[in-house]
Parts: C-alpha cells; sequence; structure tokens
C-alpha cells in the first residue's frame, strides 16, 4: 500500500515538472514577444533595443534548453523507457531543442558579426549586402522562435492531455 502510494505521488511530482517546465518556457517565449521586444524597441534608440532584445534572447534559450532537458528527463522517469522520447509531445520538445539551438549556435552568431561589422544596422542602407543579410537572418530568427512557440503549444497541449488520460 505505501509503496503505491510512493509511487502515485511520484507520478504526479513528474507530471507536474514536465509541465512547469515546457508552461515556463512557452510563457517565457510569449513574454519575451509581448513584452521585452515591444518594450525595447518603445523605449530604446533602435541599435540599442536590438541589443537589448539579443541579449534577453540569448537568456530565454538558454532557459529552453535547462526546460527541455527537465522535460525530457521527466518523461523518461514517467515512461521508464526510450519509447517515451517518440510520443507526439516529447518529440515536439526534442524539435524545440533543435529550432533553439540552431538559433542559438548558427543564426544568432552570425547576425552578431554583421551588426559588429556595420556598427550601427539602423543607419546601415538596406542596399548594404552585410544589412541585406543581417535582414534575412533575423527574419529566419523571428520564424525559428514563432516554430518553437507553435510546437511548445502543441506540445503542452498534449502533454496535458496524456496525463488527464491517465489520471
Amino acid at each position: 500500500m505505501c509503496c503505491r502510494g510512493q509511487q502515485k505521488r511520484m507520478t504526479s511530482i513528474l507530471q507536474f515538472v514536465r509541465v512547469f517546465a515546457l508552461g515556463t518556457w512557452v510563457g517565457s517565449i510569449v513574454y519575451f514577444v509581448a513584452v521585452v521586444t515591444r518594450g525595447a524597441f518603445a523605449v530604446l534608440a533602435r541599435d540599442q533595443a536590438g541589443l537589448m532584445v539579443g541579449f534577453t534572447l540569448g537568456g530565454l534559450h538558454q532557459l529552453g534548453v535547462i526546460a527541455a532537458v527537465v522535460y525530457l528527463v521527466a518523461a523518461l522517469a514517467l515512461g521508464k523507457s526510450l519509447r517515451a522520447l517518440v510520443r507526439p509531445a516529447a518529440l515536439g520538445v526534442i524539435l524545440m531543442l533543435v529550432l533553439t539551438l540552431a538559433s542559438q549556435r548558427i543564426v544568432i552568431p552570425r547576425m552578431d558579426v554583421l551588426r559588429t561589422q556595420m556598427v550601427s544596422v539602423d543607419a546601415t542602407p538596406a542596399s548594404d549586402p552585410r544589412r541585406a543579410e543581417f535582414d534575412r537572418l533575423h527574419g529566419i530568427s523571428v520564424d525559428l522562435e514563432g516554430g518553437v512557440l507553435m510546437l511548445g503549444l502543441a506540445a503542452l497541449f498534449l502533454t496535458v492531455k496524456q496525463d488527464g488520460a491517465h489520471a
């Protein structure tokens, strides 16, 4: 009787950890888009706002990597098998992690180099090849973050639905 109760408590804790990790990540993305980026561009000069948003995005990506690892470890503990990682919600989190790492390790460093070369993105004409490349990479960055958000919402829904089915 006691072991069954402990097992049920552990299951509840692991389910909470998954939802908390993923909910924190998704909520942070929403906050970043709705408050941080809008606020930065409303109160700072464009180049300063871009630096602020870039810095904050780096922190968001770090949080995302941690949240993904926590989610996936909890999913493994709940599933007691590697098969837990091929469930749709877990696959969504893995894809979120891949997109986040691509943004942080590939796209953003390229943007940083271009930003340094231009000194001022805002003062660089759109016809300048560096500015055109920066704008293209910025579009990719926005698309990657949007993809992470959409996948996160779907994974969160599937996680809660899955946990409800096992309640």
